[in-house]
């Protein structure tokens, strides 16, 4: 019993930790990226590029963490342990991963660009809708009131953030620039929770190592990939040509630019690894969920920072998104009793011996 108690409180400790990364990673990031936009920085494919380019930090943790070294990275996070998959399928899997990662960053970028960040925060939250959804046709994740509830109050809030468009006054964005900024913010959403379910079924049905080590090489390998995408874009969209420039004309200085760009690559690692983290532990909506933890605080955080407008039509958005998500949380709750009523109803069931 002390046993399962401990392996209990170990769970509990690794999923807080993993939540902390994601959601300060995530609030840190999100700032650090409107700050490159409001300083000046104007290269779509530099701000797509430090979202998966910091990938080189986590090297000394796969390192660590190998299994030729320590046999830390062979004993399982959860109950299982099997035969690694094939070299080719592995690689396949980073490398549409790769892919799949750099077009969300690059609609993220565009999102980042072309809509205040406290609007931005406000659309991302549909993150959660879209992967009830997408987990519900590849994780086997039902339905329940509670999560339908926390669907519809999420749609509803993306729809009021949708027709606070004429409330903006943001200088210098054309209102058709801002509908791509929103279109893409959405894109990016539903694209991400794609990722994510798709990520959780992959290590369901295809690595099935449940090890850290295979935590880090789903966030390394398919961040080269996503980082090599950014700089052939980067290099072919001519916007190589204006680094200079650009570095030079930085609000903040040169320094403050490239600190901007370091800090902005190392905090979406951190969140990654505390996004991939939870998929792995728990599910790729309850991922999503602890994402939108960050909801209250960036919005707040943009007005203070970056004097975005806080309207009444985003206050109810925002009340209406943390609702939904206090709806899920709920049902989390309530899954994790029922789970708890039936291991110990299974743990006191004695076996019956007939005394013949």
């Amino acid at each position: 019993m002390e046993l399962l108690r401990l392996k209990h409180y170990k769970w509990w400790l690794r999923v807080a930790s993993y939540s902390f990364f994601l959601v300060a990673g995530q609030v840190a990031a999100i700032l650090l990226g409107r700050l490159y936009y409001d300083q000046g920085g104007n290269s779509k494919w530099m701000a797509t590029f430090v979202q998966s380019a910091g990938f080189p930090i986590l090297l000394p943790l796969q390192y660590f963490f190998s299994p030729s070294l320590t046999s830390t990275a062979n004993t399982p996070l959860n109950t299982s342990s099997t035969k690694s998959p094939p070299l080719s399928t592995l690689a396949l899997l980073y490398f549409a991963f790769g892919l799949m990662l750099m077009g969300d960053d690059l609609m993220n970028s565009y999102g980042l660009l072309y809509l205040p960040v406290s609007t931005y925060s406000l659309l991302c939250a549909t993150q959660l809708a879209f992967n009830a959804i997408f987990s519900f046709f590849f994780n086997s994740q039902k339905i329940t009131p509670f999560i339908l509830n926390s669907l519809v109050l999420l749609t509803i809030s993306a729809s009021l953030v949708a027709v606070n468009t004429d409330s903006e006054n943001m200088t210098g964005v054309p209102k058709g620039k801002y509908a791509v900024g929103f279109l893409c913010t959405l894109c990016a959403s539903a694209t991400d929770s794609l990722y994510h379910s798709l990520v959780q079924l992959s290590f369901q049905r295809v690595i099935k190592i449940e090890t850290f080590s295979a935590v880090l090489d789903m966030q390394i390998y398919p961040s080269f990939i996503s980082a090599c995408g950014c700089v052939a874009g980067f290099f072919a969209s001519g916007e190589w040509k204006f680094l200079g420039k650009e570095m030079e004309n930085y609000g903040k200085g040169r320094v403050s630019y490239m600190m901007t760009l370091i800090w902005t690559a190392v905090t979406w690692q951190i969140s990654s690894v505390g996004m991939l983290g939870l998929i792995f532990e728990v599910s790729s909506l309850f991922c999503n969920v602890i994402s939108t933890l960050s909801l209250p605080a960036v919005p707040i955080l943009a007005v203070i920072f970056f004097h975005d407008k806080m309207n009444g039509v985003k206050v109810m958005a925002l009340l209406l998104a943390v609702w939904g998500f206090l709806s899920y949380i709920y049902q989390h709750y309530l899954d994790d009793s029922k789970s708890k009523v039936n291991k110990t109803s299974a743990q006191g069931a004695e076996p019956i011996i007939e005394v013949c």
